[in-house]
């Protein structure tokens, strides 16, 4: 039963919570693990990652949730369509291909067309994987990028220095 339950902007739905508390508690489970985030849902967002990275975002998103941190991918794996029209977009918005660079990458190079990078949210949970995500090899890339992670480390090893955008990669 605690599978079924989703998250809304990282926290259960009141709808959900209700639900699951009433079959948790016809179950026996303790209350203080109704409330935590089943594996399932923490893994949203990682189909299609390189594996090694998704099972770092899930050991990392645990925790988080554990400690009461909201921690949610907003976007990781990208089909090469998909990465080129944020290109295209990006070149529309920026004007030039210098200019979309620092923010956008095209197909063959961005690191989201080869499962090997996720972006997070919200920026509170941004800035937790940020101070703890070596842990488990995760780091923030990119300084005018706070969503932007990748494995990039070995755990429990320092990040490599962050670049300042993308267009130094």
């Amino acid at each position: 039963m605690l599978a079924s339950a989703g998250l809304v902007g990282g926290g259960l739905t009141a709808a959900s919570t209700a639900a699951q508390d009433v079959s948790a508690s016809a179950q026996g489970i303790p209350a203080a693990a109704q409330s935590l985030p089943t594996a399932k849902s923490i893994a949203a967002g990682t189909d299609g990652l390189d594996p090694l990275l998704a099972a770092a975002y899930n050991a990392a998103a645990t925790e988080a949730h554990n400690a009461g941190v909201p921690l949610s991918i907003t976007s990781g794996y990208r089909t090469p369509a998909e990465q080129e029209a944020l290109w295209e977009d990006g070149l529309q918005t920026y004007g030039s291909p210098e200019a979309a660079r620092r923010w956008v990458l095209p197909p063959s190079e961005s690191t989201h067309v080869t499962g090997q990078a996720i972006d997070v949210g919200p920026r509170e949970g941004a800035q937790w994987l940020e101070d703890n995500g070596n842990h488990w090899g995760l780091c923030r890339m990119y300084d005018n990028e706070w969503w932007h992670f990748e494995l990039a480390t070995a755990p429990d090893a320092p990040c490599p220095p962050r670049l300042p955008d993308a267009s130094d990669r």
